[in-house]
């Protein structure tokens, strides 16, 4: 739209009030040249509206630029940050379950094993060096969690982050990943002081205190079985999804393993289900046949486990068979409360 100029105007007002009518205009007009990144002419302005003082020039531009390089910025770590966290969550999650299938491989070799001790002792050796790895991959997960904590708060010293909850955990996190089973290390030793020439495996040198204690550390290891929640959680594609993000946000909903797990049944409640049921019976019946197996009972054994971990899980309780052992009864009970 045309600015009238001051022949135009001058016609019906008086000289002050044209005067003034014509400053406003400039000055709109030097206010819309400024949006468009143009050049000002403050001299003129000045002059024509009388004003004596210096106009300064506004450092919006710079600013804003600035502004949302450091923005940019911030966004382009976080999602960098967000990709190494799941990544290392999935390698942590490997190497937990590498660990766990030999020490699986371990103990059911451990009967038919005569002259390997060495093979006994590679087996445990691996088992300790993946649990040194996953212990690092723990340490540098948290590590980048912490960095995301400070992008996302805009805050420049990591203490701040370093909250007594979030130690706690860290701590607790590395206590259960570090439990491993070690009697071929004690089997070792004890072959060294003995005249023995045909070691056997660790069940056949030790107390009944050692083999319970070896039995509670395999058993102990499938709490690293808690990482599988954590992938879950940074691989949904409701924690990706952007519209999920948004409405989270807006209605302040924690992203959780439990929300996400709810979007799961939601979404595929059979599958879910099905695959969270079968896992568990296939790991508590194993561990109930460890627990077993030293008892020569026939709980020892894979197929009779499955029955009573599934007739217990069920609350059937047919009463043909029952756990003989400490360790049998707790894992039967610890069936039991899971319903």
């Amino acid at each position: 739209m045309p600015f009238p100029s001051r022949g135009d105007i001058s016609g019906g007002t008086g000289e002050a009030e044209v005067g003034s009518l014509v400053c406003a205009l400039e000055m709109e007009r030097s206010s819309r040249s400024l949006r468009d990144d143009s050049k000002l002419d403050y001299d003129v302005i000045n002059r024509n509206c009388g004003v004596s003082a210096e106009v300064s020039m506004p450092q919006t531009l710079s600013g804003k630029r600035h502004v949302e390089g450091d923005n940019l910025h911030r966004l382009r770590d976080r999602k960098f940050l967000i990709e190494d966290k799941k990544r290392l969550c999935a390698l942590a999650l490997s190497t937990a379950l590498l660990g766990i299938l030999l020490m699986i491989i371990h103990a059911e070799i451990c009967s038919y094993v005569i002259e390997g001790s060495k093979v006994s002792l590679i087996i445990n050796c691996s088992i300790s060096l993946s649990t040194g790895c996953l212990l690092i991959l723990i340490a540098v997960f948290h590590y980048k969690d912490i960095r995301l904590f400070i992008i996302d708060h805009n805050q420049v010293d990591w203490r701040i982050a370093m909250t007594s909850h979030r130690v706690l955990v860290i701590i607790l996190e590395l206590l259960v990943c570090i439990i491993h089973p070690v009697g071929s290390y004690w089997d070792v030793a004890h072959h060294v002081n003995s005249s023995s020439t045909a070691p056997v495996c660790v069940s056949g040198h030790h107390t009944k205190a050692l083999l319970d204690m070896d039995i509670l550390l395999s058993v102990l290891m499938f709490l690293r079985l808690y990482l599988v929640h954590r992938a879950i959680l940074l691989h949904s594609k409701v924690l990706l999804s952007a519209s999920y993000r948004s409405i989270g946000s807006l209605n302040n909903i924690n992203f959780s393993f439990r929300f996400v797990l709810k979007v799961l049944m939601n979404k595929h409640p059979a599958r879910t289900l099905l695959v969270f049921i079968v896992l568990f019976w296939l790991t508590v019946s194993w561990m109930l046949t460890l627990c077993e197996r030293r008892s020569q009972a026939s709980t020892g054994h894979m197929d009779t486990a499955l029955w009573l971990i599934a007739i217990t899980f069920l609350t059937v309780g047919y009463g043909d068979v029952s756990p003989n052992t400490s360790c049998g009864k707790a894992v039967c009970l610890f069936t039991g409360v899971m319903v």
